[in-house]
């Protein structure tokens, strides 16, 4: 079987959908059924069953789609691997990094680093810092960034730490949020996020927030607190100086300032990639500036 049926084979397992593998693959619906039905009569067995509602795999087909992704995955290697040998900077570099970090932070980076490095492919991964560990272990990725502290026993990097703020328009201080009527805005986040902001709260206050809102996204929490609906805990990450509103830096009984750290995790062994090494010392630039 030629690679392009692997890659055929490996599209239609992520998407489970002929419309939308036909559309990354760049190819009609009617042209890649018809494909697909060559390569399922090359193996002698069924790997997708149809149905209205899209694509399932059979048994065999997931041995299939396993092997496939196994010989995906070497020949990708083998590539970085001769792109390596190039003078020039190649390849593809394989990030995953938590949610609020590919919003507010990395954009920048990514910025500079394909000024420097235009031949460079790059892949993005956003999510919960648990699922970059497991992309990192499963060896999706080169490189993860992650918020908190992650149980990692592979290479990490402090790269940043960011304090935590009470965000509202007219409450200036925490001893208001006793008396307020207003909801409290919650993102939705990493258990250990959360579990901070509870502890805080539980430490200042014997009573729950009269009233909460919970949103999907930071920046929607965000917006919502800077139109006044409400106020809501950021890190400084995701605060401008422009932003019209009070920013009370949120402290522990001990009046230490709350922070969460955002870490650097890899393998160690990604480095020897050219691609990556220099994503890597260049974030080290960064954070020395």
């Amino acid at each position: 079987m030629q690679l392009s049926e692997f890659r055929i084979l490996h599209v239609l397992a992520e998407e489970l959908n002929m419309r939308k593998a036909s559309e990354r693959l760049y190819v009609s619906q009617p042209a890649l059924s018809q494909r697909l039905q060559s390569i399922e009569n090359n193996w002698g067995t069924i790997i997708f069953i149809r149905s209205q509602k899209g694509l399932t795999l059979t048994p065999a087909g997931e041995k299939i789609i396993s092997y496939v992704n196994e010989v995906l995955q070497k020949e990708e290697a083998v590539k970085e691997e001769l792109q390596s040998l190039s003078e020039h900077v190649h390849g593809t570099l394989k990030l995953a990094v938590a949610s609020i970090i590919g919003q507010y932070w990395l954009p920048h980076v990514l910025k500079e680093y394909v000024n420097l490095y235009p031949h460079v492919n790059i892949s993005l991964i956003t999510g919960w810092s648990s699922e970059i560990i497991k992309h990192l272990y499963e060896d999706r990725i080169h490189l993860g960034i992650v918020r908190g502290n992650p149980e990692w026993r592979g290479s990490k990097e402090h790269i940043l730490s960011d304090h935590l703020y009470l965000v509202d328009t007219a409450i200036s201080s925490v001893e208001e949020l006793s008396e307020t009527s207003k909801p409290f805005i919650q993102f939705k986040s990493h258990s250990t996020y959360y579990q901070e902001i509870q502890d805080w709260w539980h430490s200042h206050f014997k009573t729950t927030p009269q009233k909460t809102i919970v949103v999907d996204q930071i920046e929607t929490c965000k917006q919502m607190a800077l139109n006044g609906i409400g106020y809501a805990i950021l890190p400084s990450i995701s605060l401008r100086p422009e932003d019209e509103v009070f920013k009370i830096p949120l402290t522990d009984k001990r009046g230490n300032v709350l922070k969460r750290d955002t870490w650097l995790i890899h393998h160690g062994m990604g480095s020897e990639l050219k691609q990556v090494n220099v994503f890597m010392e260049l974030i080290q630039k960064l954070t020395r500036e």
